[in-house]
């Protein structure tokens, strides 16, 4: 303690203790390099802030450059076509569980009738998969987006087999000006309750930046069972959601702009640029650089005397493919994908290479299709569509809705189905399990199969046996050639 906490804790007792407090805190604290203040860490930023107040107030800018870049710049685009791809591909599958053969039956049917065409958007055009599709694309340029329930009577429920629609919104849509309802605060347009949870959201009646304005801009309550907010979580207590591109914007930005300065480099040295050179003193004629304008090959061009041709010599790119992949490989890190699927660069990939590339993102893309699409989209419509059930008069209906997301790509399929086949014949896996893992739904694999079995029998065939897979036989070692590939992207 020095002369001055000692002085101080003389006249106050209680001030010196704090101040030795702080002292030795500090003292803990400052073990941590990254914790420390100085030039190594002068521009890092650390605010204390909660989940959703990181981006209060910075959504919108968010958002309007994330779009720019997706409509702008091909990797912004790439990578979200690479995550909508991976994620929904054709469609996260309804498939239905049930004891009762007939109300599976009526299910299957509404669900195809309704969930299944384009009687579920509240504009007509697109079905469960495309909304999966337009829903994933906007989470990741926005962050989030609303799925609104419209119910449907009289003329505008007519020819629905259940009585409600779908309508997608944009979160531009979200009220910002309204900051309360009642006791309830409103941020952003989201009304929380005394909980925290979120009770309603406060929609305009048409997009803020539309072009044409059928009426005045104004806001509806909307209570939160009428709405799926879509968006991905990765703080405790978070309840909003950035672009996807927020990690990696400023490297993305950069990076564009060092290909385009490259490009037009390009450009000058395509270019065949020639000074002419005079003597001191040397007399110029009217036309000093006559036939130099029209060179053409074989031609033969006559300079006057005292003047020589300079040919300039055009600046050279160098270093620039190995400078690009560096930046793309940061930002695939950022994004979560691979950098091979973000570049399309399939340079120097074997089977070895492009497998250990796919296992860290196939985990991360199950992830996604678990907490998104099914944990919260599939989960909504299936509330929407029971509860559009009873509605209709038809909650009676017992039965169990699964989801199953699209096929996963093999790498190689030869060694991979051999290798998920001997999963299950040793017990390590089951037969539902795998068809789940490759995008199928087992009990439509079932009924088919028994379809099969009766269409053979009826038609005198044979029943086809099993085929069992031979062992596949394992290399004595790894060629060379594939070693160095592997060591090359760092595995």
């Amino acid at each position: 303690m020095n002369l001055l906490d000692r002085a101080i804790a003389m006249v106050s007792p209680a001030a010196g203790l704090r101040r030795a407090t702080a002292r030795a805190q500090a003292a803990v604290v400052m073990n941590y390099d990254a914790a420390s203040r100085g030039r190594r860490s002068y521009g890092w930023k650390a605010p204390a802030t909660a989940a959703d107040a990181a981006a209060y107030g910075s959504r919108a800018r968010l958002r309007q450059l994330s779009r720019d870049m997706i409509r702008n710049r091909a990797y912004a685009a790439r990578a979200r076509d690479v995550v909508v791809s991976n994620v929904v591909g054709e469609g996260i599958v309804p498939s239905v569980r049930s004891t009762d053969a007939a109300g599976k039956e009526k299910i299957e049917a509404l669900i195809k009738q309704h969930l299944l065409s384009s009687d579920i958007d509240a504009i007509g055009e697109y079905d469960l998969f495309e909304m999966q599709q337009i829903c994933m694309s906007a989470v990741f340029s926005d962050g989030e987006v609303l799925l609104r329930r419209r119910w449907r009577n009289g003329p505008f429920g007519a020819g629905l087999a259940l009585p409600y629609q779908v309508e997608l919104v944009e979160v531009d849509c979200l009220d910002v000006t309204r900051q309360s309802w009642g006791d309830n605060l409103v941020i952003e347009g989201v009304e929380y309750g005394p909980t925290g949870a979120i009770e309603a959201y406060h929609i305009y009646n048409e997009h803020p930046g539309a072009v044409r304005s059928r009426k005045a801009l104004a806001s509806t309550r909307v209570h939160w069972s009428d709405v799926i907010h879509l968006r991905r979580f990765d703080r405790p207590g978070q309840l909003r959601g950035v672009p996807w591109l927020a990690p990696v914007m400023m490297t993305l930005g950069e990076l564009s702009d060092y290909q385009e300065a490259q490009i037009l480099k390009q450009r000058i040295s395509a270019l065949l640029a020639i000074l002419v050179k005079w003597a001191p003193g040397a007399q110029r004629p009217a036309k000093p650089g006559a036939g130099l304008d029209e060179l053409s090959p074989g031609a033969v061009v006559e300079l006057p005397p005292d003047a020589d041709a300079v040919v300039v010599d055009p600046p050279r790119v160098e270093g620039y493919s190995e400078f690009m992949k560096q930046g793309l490989r940061a930002i695939a890190a950022g994004i979560g994908v691979t950098y091979e699927s973000l570049a399309v660069d399939l340079e120097r990939v074997n089977f070895s290479s492009g497998r250990l590339g796919r296992n860290e993102m196939d985990r991360l893309v199950r992830m996604w299709q678990r907490g998104l699409m099914i944990a919260q989209f599939g989960a909504g419509m299936e509330r929407w569509f029971r509860e559009g059930l009873r509605v209709a008069n038809l909650g009676r209906l017992n039965f169990t809705l699964d989801w199953t997301p699209p096929r996963r790509i093999l790498v190689d399929p030869t060694k991979e189905i051999r290798a998920m086949a001997e999963e299950v014949e040793t017990g390590l896996n089951s037969r539902q399990g795998v068809q789940r893992e490759l995008g199928r739904d087992p009990e439509r694999i079932r009924e088919e199969r028994k379809q099969d079995l009766e269409a053979d029998k009826a038609a005198g065939l044979p029943s086809v046996g099993t085929v069992k897979p031979e062992p596949a036989a394992l290399p004595a070692e790894i060629p060379a050639e594939e070693k160095e590939d592997a060591h090359e992207h760092g595995q």
